[in-house]
């Protein structure tokens, strides 16, 4: 988002970037640190589920001490959550401070407690991906305002093109890791079952499970229809758009619908990861239109 989207829109305007790299190092370090911790968490919780849905890739208990967890879990989060701290001050915005706190606390209560609720834990990783690209906008555009202000009132300009480019990249990645999310479910539906979570799959069955994945994936491809005959409209973004995302999502609900056992939706899973990857690289084609304008 920063060196891809932001960095050549501003070109566009001959404005440059105003959070220094080495800060920026640490504000993508912070939320390393903190997804980390939120991963050790989740398996400390998930050991007896993981052992029934996925045992080979059980680590606590194992080749790790849950112990060594607990400590890992303490030590990454204060790292990340100092870092935070930082960078917010660094940026005279003390407050973002709480955005930090906030998603390590969240983190917890879904390793806890949303995860073995209806729908509540998918919503939650999904809005928590969402949030990684727009943490860059959070820290670039007061720097950006406090440089280019004045400027932007006498041109009667705004950032709000580099704003809706990350917003539409934030906006796929809550679909699309909402999707693979209620897919896992399904995945895991055996250990969920055993142990009395109440995740989609469980409360309304695989089949209508299975069609409001179709319906999220549908939504997914004619938002994406819609967006490039609306904003986009270049050939290069119709090719890479019709190979890598509308294809291949189009093979995803395919095959969702004839999905039986758990390793199809494993491939299903794992589709999705690759479509999700797919979307992120998308940032290069997008990089390389911008810069055409320059």
């Amino acid at each position: 988002m920063r060196w891809c989207i932001i960095k050549p829109l501003l070109q566009v305007n001959q404005f440059e970037l105003q959070f220094s790299e080495l800060h920026f190092f640490f504000l993508v370090l912070a939320t390393v640190l903190i997804t980390a911790a939120g991963y050790v968490i989740n398996d400390y919780f998930d050991t007896k589920t993981d052992f029934l849905n996925r045992p080979e890739k059980v680590i606590l208990g194992r080749k790790l001490n849950r112990r060594w967890a607990i400590l890992l879990h303490i030590i990454f989060n204060t790292l990340g959550i100092g870092l935070g701290a930082y960078i917010s001050f660094y940026i005279g915005l003390p407050i973002l401070t709480l955005v930090f706190v906030l998603i390590t606390g969240i983190l917890w209560f879904y390793s806890t407690t949303y995860k073995r609720q209806f729908l509540i834990g998918n919503v939650i990783v999904a809005l928590l991906t969402a949030l990684v690209p727009l943490m860059v906008l959070l820290f670039e555009i007061p720097l950006l305002h406090e440089k280019y202000g004045l400027l932007l009132i006498e041109l009667k300009a705004s950032f709000n093109d580099v704003i809706l480019w990350v917003v539409a990249f934030s906006f796929y990645a809550f679909l699309l890791t909402l999707i693979r999310e209620i897919i896992k479910d399904i995945e895991d539906f055996e250990g969920d079952n055993a142990y009395g979570r109440n995740t989609l799959p469980i409360v309304l069955g695989v089949m209508n499970t299975k069609i409001v994945i179709i319906t999220f994936i549908l939504l997914t491809q004619f938002s994406l229809i819609y967006v490039y005959f609306r904003f986009l409209k270049d050939p290069i973004t119709l090719i890479y758009f019709s190979i890598f995302l509308i294809i291949p999502l189009l093979l995803l609900l395919y095959k969702i619908f004839v999905a039986k056992d758990k390793k199809d939706y494993h491939f299903a899973s794992n589709l999705s990861k690759a479509i999700m990857f797919a979307g992120i690289l998308y940032a290069f084609v997008a990089n390389y239109l911008i810069l055409q304008h320059i």
